[in-house]
Protein backbone atom coordinates (compact mmCIF):
# COMPACT_ATOMS: atom_id res chain seq x y z
CA UNK A 1 0.00 0.00 0.00
CA UNK A 2 1.35 3.79 -0.86
CA UNK A 3 1.94 5.50 2.06
CA UNK A 4 -0.44 8.42 3.20
CA UNK A 5 1.51 11.62 2.81
CA UNK A 6 -1.17 14.46 4.36
CA UNK A 7 -4.38 13.78 5.77
CA UNK A 8 -7.16 16.75 5.09
CA UNK A 9 -10.36 17.47 3.32
CA UNK A 10 -10.88 18.54 -0.44
CA UNK A 11 -13.56 21.65 -0.36
CA UNK A 12 -15.95 22.34 -2.97
CA UNK A 13 -18.62 24.59 -2.44
CA UNK A 14 -20.59 23.26 0.68
CA UNK A 15 -19.09 19.71 0.24
CA UNK A 16 -16.41 18.94 2.17
CA UNK A 17 -14.86 15.37 1.71
CA UNK A 18 -12.11 13.62 3.59
CA UNK A 19 -9.57 12.71 1.75
CA UNK A 20 -5.39 11.17 1.97
CA UNK A 21 -2.78 11.86 -0.25
CA UNK A 22 -0.71 9.26 -1.65
CA UNK A 23 2.22 9.22 -4.19
CA UNK A 24 1.28 8.20 -7.55
CA UNK A 25 4.93 7.69 -8.84
CA UNK A 26 6.72 4.46 -7.36
CA UNK A 27 10.75 4.87 -7.54
CA UNK A 28 12.26 2.46 -9.39
CA UNK A 29 15.87 4.23 -9.63
CA UNK A 30 18.50 1.61 -8.47
CA UNK A 31 19.91 3.28 -5.21
CA UNK A 32 23.45 3.15 -3.77
CA UNK A 33 25.20 3.97 -0.57
CA UNK A 34 28.26 5.60 0.07
CA UNK A 35 30.96 3.17 1.74
CA UNK A 36 34.64 3.64 2.30
CA UNK A 37 35.98 1.57 -0.79
CA UNK A 38 38.81 0.43 1.57
CA UNK A 39 36.46 -1.43 3.62
CA UNK A 40 33.53 -0.98 3.02
CA UNK A 41 31.97 1.24 5.76
CA UNK A 42 29.20 3.75 5.26
CA UNK A 43 29.99 7.35 4.16
CA UNK A 44 28.78 10.09 6.71
CA UNK A 45 28.08 13.37 6.62
CA UNK A 46 28.59 15.73 9.11
CA UNK A 47 28.26 19.74 9.20
CA UNK A 48 31.55 21.35 9.84
CA UNK A 49 32.31 25.30 10.65
CA UNK A 50 34.12 26.88 8.09
CA UNK A 51 35.56 28.90 10.57
CA UNK A 52 36.06 26.99 13.74
CA UNK A 53 37.30 23.57 11.86
CA UNK A 54 34.79 21.47 13.91
CA UNK A 55 31.23 19.88 13.50
CA UNK A 56 28.29 22.17 14.27
CA UNK A 57 25.13 20.72 16.30
CA UNK A 58 21.99 21.20 14.36
CA UNK A 59 20.41 22.97 16.96
CA UNK A 60 23.37 25.61 16.31
CA UNK A 61 22.76 26.02 12.59
CA UNK A 62 21.23 29.39 11.86
CA UNK A 63 19.81 30.04 8.28
CA UNK A 64 21.64 33.08 5.98
CA UNK A 65 20.48 34.85 2.63
CA UNK A 66 23.05 36.25 0.61
CA UNK A 67 21.79 39.92 -0.92
CA UNK A 68 23.06 40.45 -4.28
CA UNK A 69 25.24 43.26 -3.11
CA UNK A 70 26.80 39.93 -1.00
CA UNK A 71 25.16 41.46 1.98
CA UNK A 72 24.61 37.84 4.32
CA UNK A 73 21.20 38.71 6.34
CA UNK A 74 20.23 36.14 8.89
CA UNK A 75 16.81 35.05 10.04
CA UNK A 76 15.95 33.52 13.24
CA UNK A 77 13.73 30.34 13.81
CA UNK A 78 11.00 32.83 14.87
CA UNK A 79 11.22 35.04 11.44
CA UNK A 80 11.14 31.72 9.53
CA UNK A 81 7.90 30.39 11.34
CA UNK A 82 6.17 34.14 11.29
CA UNK A 83 6.75 33.79 7.10
CA UNK A 84 5.51 29.99 7.32
CA UNK A 85 2.23 29.29 5.42
CA UNK A 86 -0.59 28.38 7.41
CA UNK A 87 -0.60 24.39 7.96
CA UNK A 88 -4.03 24.43 6.76
CA UNK A 89 -5.64 20.61 6.12
CA UNK A 90 -8.03 21.53 3.52
CA UNK A 91 -7.72 21.87 -0.42
CA UNK A 92 -9.80 24.90 -1.57
CA UNK A 93 -11.17 24.24 -4.97
CA UNK A 94 -10.65 27.72 -6.13
CA UNK A 95 -11.32 27.57 -9.91
CA UNK A 96 -12.17 25.41 -12.49
CA UNK A 97 -10.13 26.10 -15.68
CA UNK A 98 -9.33 23.93 -18.70
CA UNK A 99 -6.69 21.32 -18.49
CA UNK A 100 -5.40 22.14 -22.18
CA UNK A 101 -4.88 26.21 -20.92
CA UNK A 102 -2.42 24.98 -18.83
CA UNK A 103 1.41 25.11 -19.54
CA UNK A 104 2.93 21.27 -18.94
CA UNK A 105 6.20 23.00 -17.73
CA UNK A 106 3.65 24.71 -14.92
CA UNK A 107 3.19 20.67 -14.12
CA UNK A 108 5.02 19.38 -11.15
CA UNK A 109 4.41 16.15 -8.94
CA UNK A 110 1.56 13.56 -9.27
CA UNK A 111 -0.11 12.25 -6.63
CA UNK A 112 -3.66 10.30 -5.91
CA UNK A 113 -6.19 11.66 -3.86
CA UNK A 114 -7.76 8.78 -1.62
CA UNK A 115 -11.40 8.83 0.36
CA UNK A 116 -10.48 8.63 4.14
CA UNK A 117 -12.87 6.96 5.35
CA UNK A 118 -15.18 3.58 5.00
CA UNK A 119 -18.52 5.17 5.84
CA UNK A 120 -21.09 5.46 2.61
CA UNK A 121 -21.52 9.13 2.84
CA UNK A 122 -17.91 10.00 2.45
CA UNK A 123 -17.37 7.70 -0.91
CA UNK A 124 -20.84 9.03 -1.87
CA UNK A 125 -19.66 12.75 -1.75
CA UNK A 126 -15.89 11.51 -2.61
CA UNK A 127 -17.93 9.83 -6.07
CA UNK A 128 -19.54 13.55 -6.62
CA UNK A 129 -16.73 15.18 -6.28
CA UNK A 130 -14.64 13.09 -9.39
CA UNK A 131 -18.00 12.48 -11.51
CA UNK A 132 -18.40 16.49 -11.37
CA UNK A 133 -14.72 17.23 -11.83
CA UNK A 134 -14.75 14.45 -15.07
CA UNK A 135 -17.95 15.11 -16.30
CA UNK A 136 -17.06 19.22 -16.17
CA UNK A 137 -14.12 18.72 -19.18
CA UNK A 138 -12.02 20.69 -16.58
CA UNK A 139 -9.91 20.82 -13.87
CA UNK A 140 -10.12 22.01 -10.33
CA UNK A 141 -7.31 24.81 -8.91
CA UNK A 142 -6.71 24.27 -5.24
CA UNK A 143 -4.15 25.18 -2.98
CA UNK A 144 -2.43 22.79 -0.41
CA UNK A 145 0.66 23.09 2.29
CA UNK A 146 3.09 20.36 1.79
CA UNK A 147 6.43 20.25 4.08
CA UNK A 148 6.17 23.86 5.08
CA UNK A 149 4.89 25.26 1.54
CA UNK A 150 2.18 26.06 -0.38
CA UNK A 151 1.57 24.51 -3.65
CA UNK A 152 -0.52 24.95 -6.57
CA UNK A 153 -2.59 21.94 -7.49
CA UNK A 154 -4.45 20.95 -10.74
CA UNK A 155 -7.10 18.45 -9.50
CA UNK A 156 -8.34 16.00 -11.85
CA UNK A 157 -9.67 12.44 -12.51
CA UNK A 158 -7.07 9.64 -13.21
CA UNK A 159 -8.97 5.57 -13.32
CA UNK A 160 -11.69 7.13 -11.48
CA UNK A 161 -9.52 8.41 -8.79
CA UNK A 162 -8.95 12.12 -7.91
CA UNK A 163 -5.86 12.91 -9.10
CA UNK A 164 -3.72 15.80 -7.40
CA UNK A 165 -0.23 17.45 -9.40
CA UNK A 166 1.89 20.03 -7.64
CA UNK A 167 2.20 22.97 -9.67
CA UNK A 168 5.10 25.66 -10.21
CA UNK A 169 3.91 29.22 -10.32
CA UNK A 170 4.22 31.57 -13.29
CA UNK A 171 6.85 33.34 -12.76
CA UNK A 172 9.16 30.23 -12.27
CA UNK A 173 9.32 29.49 -15.64
CA UNK A 174 11.98 31.22 -17.71
CA UNK A 175 10.73 33.35 -20.06
CA UNK A 176 11.61 32.37 -23.63
CA UNK A 177 12.89 35.81 -24.26
CA UNK A 178 15.65 34.99 -22.00
CA UNK A 179 16.68 31.94 -24.58
CA UNK A 180 19.40 32.72 -27.18
CA UNK A 181 18.09 30.99 -30.30
CA UNK A 182 21.43 32.58 -32.39
CA UNK A 183 19.03 34.56 -34.34
CA UNK A 184 18.11 31.98 -36.94
CA UNK A 185 16.15 32.67 -40.09
CA UNK A 186 12.77 31.18 -40.94
CA UNK A 187 13.15 27.34 -42.62
CA UNK A 188 12.49 27.32 -46.35
CA UNK A 189 9.15 25.27 -47.44
CA UNK A 190 10.86 22.77 -48.60
CA UNK A 191 12.38 22.31 -44.95
CA UNK A 192 9.66 22.55 -43.41
CA UNK A 193 7.73 20.09 -45.59
CA UNK A 194 10.82 17.49 -45.42
CA UNK A 195 10.38 17.72 -41.68
CA UNK A 196 6.77 17.07 -41.46
CA UNK A 197 7.09 14.37 -43.63
CA UNK A 198 9.65 12.59 -41.31
CA UNK A 199 7.23 13.60 -38.64
CA UNK A 200 4.30 11.67 -39.91
CA UNK A 201 6.73 8.86 -40.72
CA UNK A 202 7.34 8.51 -36.82
CA UNK A 203 3.87 9.00 -35.87
CA UNK A 204 2.80 6.43 -33.69
CA UNK A 205 0.28 5.63 -31.03
CA UNK A 206 1.12 6.52 -27.33
CA UNK A 207 2.04 2.94 -26.16
CA UNK A 208 3.86 3.53 -23.05
CA UNK A 209 4.90 -0.47 -22.72
CA UNK A 210 7.04 0.49 -25.54
CA UNK A 211 9.57 2.62 -23.58
CA UNK A 212 11.43 1.83 -20.63
CA UNK A 213 14.31 2.52 -18.38
CA UNK A 214 17.29 1.08 -20.00
CA UNK A 215 19.86 2.51 -17.55
CA UNK A 216 17.86 1.47 -14.96
CA UNK A 217 18.15 -1.98 -16.34
CA UNK A 218 22.05 -2.30 -16.83
CA UNK A 219 21.99 -0.79 -13.14
CA UNK A 220 20.01 -3.89 -12.21
CA UNK A 221 22.12 -6.36 -14.29
CA UNK A 222 25.05 -5.13 -13.00
CA UNK A 223 23.86 -5.47 -9.28
CA UNK A 224 22.32 -8.65 -10.34
CA UNK A 225 25.89 -10.15 -11.11
CA UNK A 226 25.36 -10.12 -14.96
CA UNK A 227 28.51 -9.67 -16.74
CA UNK A 228 29.20 -6.09 -16.82
CA UNK A 229 30.86 -6.05 -19.85
CA UNK A 230 27.40 -7.16 -22.10
CA UNK A 231 25.83 -4.56 -23.67
CA UNK A 232 21.94 -3.93 -23.56
CA UNK A 233 20.65 -2.96 -26.94
CA UNK A 234 19.72 0.97 -26.73
CA UNK A 235 18.44 0.38 -30.39
CA UNK A 236 19.70 1.91 -33.78
CA UNK A 237 23.21 4.40 -32.52
CA UNK A 238 23.08 5.77 -35.42
CA UNK A 239 19.58 7.08 -34.70
CA UNK A 240 20.09 8.27 -31.62
CA UNK A 241 23.58 8.81 -30.96
CA UNK A 242 26.06 11.79 -29.60
CA UNK A 243 27.19 12.17 -33.01
CA UNK A 244 23.95 13.66 -34.49
CA UNK A 245 23.77 17.18 -33.46
CA UNK A 246 27.74 17.71 -35.03
CA UNK A 247 26.63 15.80 -38.17
CA UNK A 248 23.65 18.21 -38.47
CA UNK A 249 25.52 21.55 -37.51
CA UNK A 250 28.01 20.65 -40.42
CA UNK A 251 25.80 19.41 -42.87
CA UNK A 252 23.27 20.63 -45.24
CA UNK A 253 19.78 20.41 -43.32
CA UNK A 254 17.83 19.11 -46.19
CA UNK A 255 19.91 16.39 -46.98
CA UNK A 256 20.38 15.37 -43.08
CA UNK A 257 16.25 15.68 -43.14
CA UNK A 258 16.14 13.60 -46.92
CA UNK A 259 18.36 10.91 -44.88
CA UNK A 260 16.45 10.94 -42.30
CA UNK A 261 13.41 10.57 -43.62
CA UNK A 262 14.44 7.55 -46.07
CA UNK A 263 15.81 5.58 -43.03
CA UNK A 264 12.47 6.06 -41.48
CA UNK A 265 11.04 4.91 -44.40
CA UNK A 266 12.89 1.60 -44.63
Amino acid sequence: MARVMWNGSLSFGLINVPVQLVGAVVDRDVHFRQLHEKDGAPIETRRFCAEEGKEVPFDQIGHGFETENGTQVVLTDEELDAAAPRKTRTIDIEAFVDAAAIDPLLLDHPYVLLPAGETDGVRRAYRLLAEVIEGSGRVALGRVVLRAKEHLVAVGVREGLLAVTTMRFHDELRPASDVDTGGARKPSAAKLKAAVDLIGELSADWDPDRYEDRHRKRLEAAVAGADRTEHLDDGDDDAAGSGTPGATAGSDLMDVLKASLAKARS
